[in-house]
């Protein structure tokens, strides 16, 4: 029976020092990781998260601390790995990297790093549909930016951004309605702009293309977000071309109005003058026929124009 009792104290004791050697080799891992952090993130995470299983794997009093301290710091180096590749402009692994720093840091817990990891996913695919843009990979641009939107949709320069991307990769639909979003919410002088733009594009190509009535539509919805001084000329064109005389005279008008200082402004006047005179307004086409008697391009016909018209 002592003999038993000598073997039972000598396996107790050998299981005393395999433990102590277990937790020594698990600080050992941890002290490892904390020296990496400065220099190799991701080894220092690796060495984490091996003291993490060794120590979860002791029977020491001090092993419980050490695992908390693990499930901390393994979450927070995660997510400063993921800042550094933002850093390094390698978007698409540093979203991965924070979606895992949000897992690990819910599974642990750690909350703070849960709400910081969930912040910057938007910002990292905002960089890279900024970085794309400006390298004018325009559908690349949209694909970032719309992650973005769909993750802060109450974010208005996101939804401008996304809206130009849209606008430059031609689909123009989808970029209207995310431009009117970004109107909505705090955006309106940038975004009423670009989609004034955007309609007067349209109303150009479909002016163009022979489409008067619908390019006057367009231009029409150009004006409606901001007026422009060319959506203007472009109605009259195209009313011309409809044989809207009124209708053209009108726009031409508007254009003189918002653009009194254009350089073209003579040639404006003059084919209102004649515009109306060979619609029968008689008044209109003197009006702009006396501006013209003291121009050096137009006074002589101006001139001879009303010597016919007041007869």
């Amino acid at each position: 029976m002592k003999r038993l009792f000598v073997a039972v104290a000598a396996l107790a004791l050998a299981a005393g020092i395999a433990s102590a050697q277990d937790y020594n080799a698990a600080v050992e891992a941890f002290n490892m990781g904390a020296q990496a952090l400065e220099t190799n993130k991701a080894e220092a995470l690796t060495q984490f998260k091996s003291a993490l299983a060794q120590f979860e794997a002791c029977t020491e009093e001090e092993a419980a601390d050490m695992v908390a301290q693990c499930k901390k710091i393994i979450p927070q180096t995660i997510l400063s790995i993921a800042k550094e590749q933002i850093n390094e402009a390698s978007y698409d692994e540093a979203v991965a990297t924070l979606k895992e720093a949000a897992a690990v840091a819910e599974g642990y817990g750690i909350d703070e790093v849960v709400a910081d990891a969930k912040e910057l996913i938007p910002n990292a695919w905002s960089r890279k549909g900024a970085a794309l843009l400006k390298a004018k990979d325009f559908a690349g641009a949209a694909a970032a930016l719309k992650e973005v939107v769909a993750l802060t949709p109450e974010d208005g320069q996101s939804q401008l951004l996304y809206g130009q991307a849209l606008m430059q990769a031609g689909d123009t639909d989808t970029a209207v309605a995310a431009l009117e979003a970004a109107a909505a919410l705090g955006k309106a002088d940038q975004a009423h702009k670009l989609l004034s733009n955007v309609f007067l594009k349209e109303g150009q190509a479909l002016l163009k293309a022979n489409k008067a009535a619908d390019a006057i539509a367009a231009l029409e919805k150009a004006n409606g977000y901001l007026e422009n001084a060319n959506a203007y000329k472009l109605i009259a064109s195209a009313a011309t071309k409809l044989g809207k005389s009124k209708d053209a005279v009108a726009a031409y008008k508007k254009y003189l109005e918002v653009s009194p200082d254009a350089k073209d402004a003579a040639d404006v006047m003059f084919t209102i003058a004649a515009t109306a005179q060979k619609a029968g307004d008689k008044a209109t086409a003197i009006e702009y026929y006396k501006k013209l008697t003291s121009n050096g391009k137009y006074a002589a016909q101006a001139t001879a124009q009303l010597g016919a018209l007041q007869k």
